[in-house]
């Protein structure tokens, strides 16, 4: 009987327990989460491109005169020269020859004009008096006139021969950088014959290459940055959007001049962006975001502290945030860090994610109390 007894006692103590663990396990917190909520933002609204850096302007400085030798290269590759700076001068030797025999002829000219000035003048004041015939007088008049002519062709020829002389010195057109040189000292120069290659002003400009449907969205002064081989981040203006696009490839260019920078080079390629302007977004941290079975999604977590697993459609990303552009309410609450380790309808214990300097302040006070004395 007493063993019957202490089997009653104990039975329904033992049931008891069974429904109470069960209870305990059924609300046990599967995660200790943090949980933000989306916040409006504006986010840069940029398009991609991509092209090659050239010169703004390339010019050409060739020899206008032929048949004279280099006899000195004052530039080389990479110099900056200003507009009217000394690149090579060629030589001399022969135009000076050419000047002085102009200059002689020009001394006889002016004393044969002075001589038939003379008679022209002494034929004019005997022409009353009858002294020469109508012929004689004629002859002396054209005399003269002819001297003069002949004066006035060599001065002409003196400026050409003083041209000449300054064409001699090959000169910058326009400042800017040296970027080809063909000049050789002791080379013959041809006329028109390439010797220096300029970029004007040093100015480069990003040919990007962008969409025909993405071209339209594209203004003249918009603000632009690329990316250089290098890493270095470049910025730059819009300044003219092609009128034509390629048959072929259905892309247009954009022309953006870029800013003074050492790593930029003509002929690199780079990529970079072009702002449109701003818009507004609804954005959460990319950590909120779980990638599961191929779709992104949250774990929003409701009243009852039970997460649930939304599938949303991401947007843009800018930093640690991304742009969810829809699916998921404004004034939803998700689960911040380790959604990946939930599954839907589990129960999660909601903790406020602590300020930075509450968590500055932690350790100091865990400080202060390892060393305040135990009470016995």
């Amino acid at each position: 009987m007493v063993l019957l007894t202490a089997a009653a006692l104990a039975g329904p103590s033992a049931n008891a327990a069974e429904p109470a663990a069960s209870a305990a396990a059924a609300g046990r917190p599967a995660l200790t989460v943090t949980v933000v909520a989306p916040q409006k933002q504006d986010w840069p609204l940029q398009l991609q491109g991509s092209g090659g850096i050239a010169a703004w302007q390339e010019v050409v400085v060739a020899s206008e005169v032929g048949g004279w030798r280099i006899v000195e290269v004052a530039a080389q590759v990479g110099d900056v020269v200003k507009r009217g700076q000394l690149l090579a001068r060629l030589s001399t030797d022969m135009i000076n020859a050419e000047i002085a025999q102009t200059r002689a002829a020009i001394t006889e000219a002016r004393a044969v004009l002075a001589e038939a000035t003379a008679n022209a003048d002494r034929a004019r004041e005997l022409k009353r008096r009858g002294v020469y015939s109508r012929q004689q007088t004629q002859q002396i008049l054209t005399a003269e006139e002819t001297a003069k002519a002949r004066l006035a062709s060599l001065e002409a020829r003196g400026k050409s021969d003083q041209l000449r002389l300054a064409q001699t010195r090959i000169v910058a057109s326009d400042d800017g950088v040296i970027s080809a040189r063909n000049a050789l000292e002791g080379a013959i120069a041809q006329p028109g014959q390439e010797m220096f290659r300029l970029i004007r002003r040093g100015r480069l400009e990003w040919r990007a290459e962008l969409s025909a449907a993405d071209l339209s969205r594209v203004k003249p002064g918009m603000a632009a940055s690329l990316t250089t081989p290098g890493g270095q981040t470049v910025a730059g203006k819009v300044r003219m959007v092609a009128p034509t696009v390629d048959a072929a490839t259905r892309n247009g260019q954009v022309m953006v001049d870029l800013a003074a920078s050492a790593d930029a080079k003509p002929g690199m390629f780079a990529r970079g962006t072009i702002d449109l302007g701003t818009t507004t977004g609804w954005t959460l941290p990319q950590s909120a975001v779980v990638l599961r079975d191929g779709y992104s999604s949250v774990m929003r977590v409701g009243a009852d502290a039970r997460v649930s697993q939304l599938k949303v459609v991401l947007g843009r990303r800018s930093g640690d945030r991304v742009e969810i552009a829809s699916g998921l309410p404004s004034d939803a609450r998700v689960v911040a860090n380790g959604g990946g380790f939930l599954a839907d309808g589990d129960l999660v214990k909601v903790v406020e994610a602590a300020s930075p300097a509450a968590q500055s302040a932690r350790p100091a006070a865990s400080a202060a109390t390892a060393a305040k004395p135990a009470k016995r």
